[in-house]
């Protein structure tokens, strides 16, 4: 059934649909009267709909169910990506969108080759914001998660204070995520290096706030392949994939 979100909640049984969600749906998708979809709301409420009509480029539906949405995991992981160079960032985005990554910080640390100006910062957010928006209709999500703004590496640590656990995955190793994470918290960040991976004074930066080093083995895993393998693992000490 296609999952799309809504911009406001939806106290009455009937909802217009409009703009480019309704565009899609009657033209890329092309639903008819009688088709089913789901909508969610901003505060995660899961409404399953029926098209009643199609005019004006607006999609008429009937709700036909209501119920809280279940799909989210129960601990929200932010992740504080490095840029790296090229597109990766986009393709980092739509997968850990997919794996349950509840907020994304783009950062700019010591060893990033890919350091766009403000301009360019601005206009890339907009489309990774998004790309995350239809990674979250297509692995149905209860959230669309957010793309922040762009900040330094000692303004991302700073953040990342306001999190019950932080942890920054060093390639020159560290513990285990299985031991870190003992008892899952409710929120947890998790830094991921560029392609030239973290100068030591930015880890002991991490640690200092109360973060963590962690390892994901003894391989050295490129820069956009390193964020989904640590939000899957993440995801699977705590019971998220089951």
């Amino acid at each position: 059934m296609p999952w799309f979100f809504t911009e406001g909640e939806i106290p009455a049984d009937n909802y217009i649909i409009e703009g480019e969600t309704a565009s899609h749906i009657a033209k890329s998708l092309r639903m008819k009267l009688g088709e089913e979809l789901t909508l969610v709301t901003p505060l995660g409420e899961q409404l399953d709909c029926v098209i009643d009509s199609v005019f004006d480029g607006n999609v008429s539906v009937r709700i036909s169910d209501r119920k809280p949405c279940s799909q989210e995991p129960d601990v929200e992981v932010t992740l504080y990506q490095a840029l790296p160079k090229g597109d990766k960032m986009e393709y980092i985005i739509q997968k850990c969108v997919e794996l349950g990554v509840t907020r994304i910080v783009p950062m700019i640390s010591a060893r990033c080759v890919s350091r766009p100006d403000a301009k360019s910062l601005a206009k890339k957010q907009k489309r990774w914001q998004k790309i995350a928006l239809q990674a979250a209709q297509q692995s149905r999500r209860g959230i669309i998660p957010e793309v922040c703004e762009a900040v330094s590496f000692k303004q991302a640590v700073k953040i990342s204070e306001a999190n019950d656990q932080n942890i920054i995955f060093y390639e020159e190793g560290g513990d285990s995520v299985r031991k870190l994470i003992d008892q899952p918290p409710k929120t947890l960040g998790i830094f991921i290096g560029s392609e030239g991976g973290f100068e030591k004074s930015e880890v002991e930066l991490v640690t200092a706030s109360g973060g963590s080093r962690a390892t994901l083995g003894k391989r050295i895993l490129r820069a956009e392949t390193a964020p989904l393998a640590a939000l899957s693992v993440i995801m699977f000490v705590t019971g998220n994939f089951e």
